[in-house]
């Protein structure tokens, strides 16, 4: 039997719905052909801010970049030592050794997915021990679900180290009551297209109440300028949001909140129907999840190679996020960890968990074909 592929994240079915709406607002761009730091960006801003309550919005090119401009602004270098998950995407460890600075990788707790509190305590007595000055920490929200604030901050707070949350994934979750991008001294995102609001290319932004950061990193953005771009106060980088890719985020800013729930329902349907066959996600109280991904962790004796190969031949696509923990990358491996070498919960996450389609266009048909096939393929194995 042959079966339709559901898509794995409905960029489509999106464009569909709002494909009049963009075709204006780029066509308004064209008109006024302001294509770098137009109206758009500045209108998009503040769209962003009153969406979360943040006080300072500054967009730029790429959540890579936000990362940077953020370290940048702390002023980050050599002899730093700044702690970083290692299950997670690369950028978060990357922009750390762009700066000099030597990322401490932390491990995660298998509930959550997320920074585990307890080993941070142990990354900061290994950088001590190292020889080098702990001066932050980025947490990361994987898959859409803010991180233990709470307790990551009460450590932050007793070492000095400021906070600064790789919300790449998360933006529009909440954390007790804080919407995310006003939570630690810096917030940052991605707008890449797959994100849960994603441009048509590459975007991103910082988030701040600290007018102070907020100034260091619009001059950051623009090449370290000052009163003018021939006016240098700071190293920096060109870091802007392009003026069409803002007028794109802010027409799916208008329905971002209709997805966040539709993507809240999906992921209710998945946990009810999947939770006695894997580990599903678990959702800690106070806190909402942006559904970046629905990842599921498999049982230790499941092919998880087989199990994906079955799901595409019944076009259930499922990804991998993420195959290998970053202390294990060759780029990475030369870099410490919290515990002077192996990261076993990083390790077995990445060697049992699989991501479903998720969107906020996953129909009800598409949803059950996903769990039927996927509990009918675990049955196999």
């Amino acid at each position: 039997m042959t079966y339709s592929s559901i898509p794995f994240i409905d960029l489509v079915a999106q464009q569909e719905k709002i494909r009049t709406n963009l075709e204006k607002a780029i066509l308004k761009v064209l008109d006024h052909g302001q294509y770098i730091m137009g109206p758009e960006v500045k209108e998009f801003e503040q769209a962003l801010g009153n969406f979360c309550g943040a006080k300072h919005v500054i967009s730029c090119s790429n959540g890579t970049d936000a990362l940077a401009m953020g370290l940048m602004a702390y002023g980050v270098g050599p002899g730093d030592a700044i702690f970083v998950p290692s299950f997670t995407f690369a950028a978060t460890a990357e922009v750390v050794a762009w700066c000099g600075a030597t990322p401490i990788f932390i491990d995660s707790l298998d509930t959550t997915f997320n920074m585990d509190p307890k080993s941070l305590e142990e990354g900061i007595q290994k950088a001590k021990k190292e020889g080098l000055s702990p001066k932050g920490v980025v947490p990361v929200d994987l898959f859409g679900l803010p991180a233990d604030y709470d307790a990551i901050l009460r450590i932050a707070e007793k070492n000095n180290l400021w906070m600064m949350c790789d919300a790449a994934q998360s933006f529009g979750a909440s954390y007790k009551e804080k919407k995310v991008g006003t939570i630690g001294n810096l917030t940052t995102t991605s707008f890449f297209p797959a994100k849960p609001l994603g441009c048509y290319g590459d975007g991103g932004a910082v988030f701040t109440d600290d007018a102070a950061l907020a100034g260091k990193l619009r001059s950051i953005r623009v090449h370290g300028k000052g009163s003018d771009k021939y006016d240098n106060v700071c190293i920096g980088l060109n870091g802007r949001l392009d003026t069409l890719q803002a007028a794109i985020l802010l027409e799916k800013l208008r329905i971002f909140p209709d997805e966040l729930r539709a993507r809240q329902e999906t992921a209710d349907f998945y946990t009810e129907h999947l939770k006695d066959c894997v580990q599903v996600p678990h959702l800690p109280s106070g806190s909402t999840s942006a559904w970046a991904q629905y990842t599921v962790i498999l049982p230790d004796h499941v092919d998880r190679g087989e199990l994906m190969h079955q799901l595409k031949e019944e076009g259930v696509p499922t990804v991998v996020y993420y195959v290998k923990p970053l202390h294990l990358q060759t780029a990475y491996q030369n870099f410490p960890t919290a515990t002077g070498g192996a990261l076993p919960v990083s390790e077995r996450l990445s060697r049992r968990v699989l991501s479903l389609p998720m969107s906020g266009y996953v129909s009800k048909a598409a949803r059950e074909r996903g769990t039927e096939s996927l509990k009918g393929a675990l049955g196999k194995l």
